[in-house]
């Protein structure tokens, strides 16, 4: 199973290489960022990394547009769970037999330190789709929504962004030679993004 997951990762990561230079690159960073907040289980990092490695000067544009879909992409999430749970966002949670973790997470915005999961979800592998239909779904107010949506995935995506442009040649060999070890540990942190859900 590990191997086919390396080889599915692998063929990811060297078709984003192959096309990260290409017009339209940036257009599906945009697009991918989008969905990924709201339905799509790849983080856009993925795309945002090839594209600064192989263009550095990029890094800006590559930023703004990467954290400009994710919120775009939050507040289709917190359309989905305010007026559309029964029939988009419980399929969406059935599909990812994320049933407990959604539970957990209502119960964590219906506490004291909802805004603050939501700010962890919008920094860390926790599965920020979830979060944002759960904003949604609990009535969380919008504009703190969208603002706190903003900081977390701005300082999320301009870090790695500006990682990859002091060390853009010198990451991408990074990765290439030690791919292995970054797949697993890119599957790592989705799966324990999935378990700190479970656990809070």
């Amino acid at each position: 199973m590990i191997k086919n997951i390396r080889g599915w990762v692998r063929g990811l990561y060297d078709w984003t290489m192959k096309w990260a230079d290409s017009p339209q690159s940036l257009t599906a960073l945009f697009l991918i960022a989008i969905v990924e907040s709201s339905v799509f289980p790849i983080p856009p990092d993925v795309l945002l990394i090839a594209i600064i490695a192989a263009n550095t000067h990029r890094w800006l544009s590559a930023a703004l547009l990467c954290s400009a879909g994710s919120v775009i992409g939050a507040m289709i999430g917190y359309w989905i769970g305010m007026v559309a749970m029964p029939t988009i966002g419980q399929p969406i949670i059935d599909f990812y037999h994320a049933q407990s973790a959604w539970d957990t997470v209502v119960a964590t915005y219906n506490s004291d330190v909802g805004i603050w999961f939501l700010l962890a979800a919008a920094f860390t592998p926790i599965p920020f789709k979830v979060a944002t239909i759960a904003a949604g779904a609990t009535g969380m107010a919008f504009w703190p929504f969208v603002i706190v949506s903003l900081v977390g995935r701005s300082a999320r995506f301009f870090l790695v962004a500006l990682i990859l442009r002091v060390f853009g040649a010198p990451m991408r060999a990074l990765i290439e030679k030690h791919f292995d070890v970054l797949s697993l540990a890119f599957l790592v942190l989705l799966v324990a993004g999935f378990v700190t859900i479970r656990l809070l």
